[in-house]
């Protein structure tokens, strides 16, 4: 997969909803629940994130859930993209981006959100053919004002920033014009999780996804 490729499936993924759900799951049993309560309340594209020992299983579970997109988050090295590839992620996101970390996803044909935390990131990976890239951690990056200020001279650039997200402010990134999305753990707050309270997390979803872009 060419990067130029892999970010006309990104921005497909990122153009689901103006938010896509970050997750970190610690028991694979709740991951089809969870899936399946976080898509009927409007968001289709999860990331799970691989920083559990059953971050692949809970890949493997929402796999089967008819509506979602499932996504491998935190990857770092080949060894993780091809290991969420063969438990059915079809995207990737990553905190940040090395060339062995490309070249990995472009192998495997794993459409990748590489992270961005500087104008010299963003340009090195437009060189390359990638436009459609993560912002992280945007809020200690210095937030909206910092990814609009990237903007001004690089427009050809849609970013889904994530860290530090919430209702809150979600809305000052959603009104940028090189924002597609924001990625959020906020719509599957661990105590719901654990509660199994699912009408809880889809009322979440249902909020999230009637956010305006």
């Amino acid at each position: 997969m060419t990067p130029e490729a892999a970010s006309i499936e990104a921005r497909k993924i990122c153009e689901l909803a103006p938010v896509v759900p970050v997750l970190v799951v610690d028991d694979a049993s709740t991951a089809a629940d969870l899936a399946r309560a976080l898509v009927a309340g409007g968001l289709p594209a999860l990331e799970v994130t691989l920083r559990t020992p059953s971050a692949l299983d809970v890949i493997r579970e929402m796999a089967t859930v008819q509506g979602g997109v499932v996504g491998a988050g935190t990857l770092l090295t080949p060894k993780d993209v091809e290991a969420a590839k063969a438990a059915g992620a079809t995207f990737g996101v990553s905190p940040g981006v090395t060339d062995e970390l490309l070249d990995a996803c472009e192998a495997n044909d794993l459409p990748l959100l590489p992270g961005t935390a500087t104008p010299s990131d963003v340009m090195k990976l437009y060189a390359r053919g990638y436009t459609v890239m993560k912002f992280f951690p945007a809020e200690a990056n210095g937030g909206a004002p910092a990814l609009k200020a990237i903007g001004a001279p690089i427009p050809q650039v849609k970013f889904c920033p994530t860290g530090g997200i919430s209702m809150k402010n979600v809305n000052d990134y959603l009104s940028l014009s090189n924002v597609l999305c924001c990625g959020g753990s906020w719509v599957a707050p661990t105590n719901l999780v654990k509660a199994g309270d699912w009408a809880g997390i889809e009322a979440l979803a249902k909020e999230a996804a009637a956010l305006a872009r």
